[in-house]
């Protein structure tokens, strides 16, 4: 018997490599990294930082719906710029996403992300 299950939609962009958008074992869902690929295409988003990080928290929704939840039932996130210099821009628009209890955050500034991205975000969230 296995305690993972994988979950993944096409509302988000596929997985570029080995992994899964996410696995859940028991209450905890884990969350590979988003990056703001347009889903249909599986483009990059057009536009500077603040286009990425609408398109990160899109993409992030679509996970979670997949999993029956929303950015209510995130408990920690680790958002990744390859410019701290983007921080403001990127908090205002995740706070925007997090209205209620935010969840636990890190931040760090990171020497590249695949496709050239400027920001990636993955998260856990808990199902109860």
């Amino acid at each position: 018997m296995t305690l993972k299950q994988q979950i993944a939609t096409e509302a988000a962009p596929a997985a570029i490599g080995p992994y899964s958008q996410a696995v859940q074992v028991g209450e905890l869902i884990f969350y590979s990294g988003q990056i703001p690929l347009v889903p249909e295409s599986g483009i990059m988003v057009q536009g500077g930082v603040a286009e990425q990080t609408r398109q990160v928290m899109a993409n992030m929704r679509a996970v979670l719906q997949a999993s029956g939840l929303d950015y209510a039932d995130v408990v920690k996130t680790t958002i990744y710029l390859i410019d701290m210099g983007d921080f403001a821009v990127v908090n205002g628009i995740y706070g925007e996403c997090f209205t209620g209890i935010p969840p636990a955050r890190a931040c760090v500034q990171v020497a590249g992300l695949p496709k050239g991205a400027a920001i990636e975000i993955d998260w856990i969230a808990v199902t109860s």
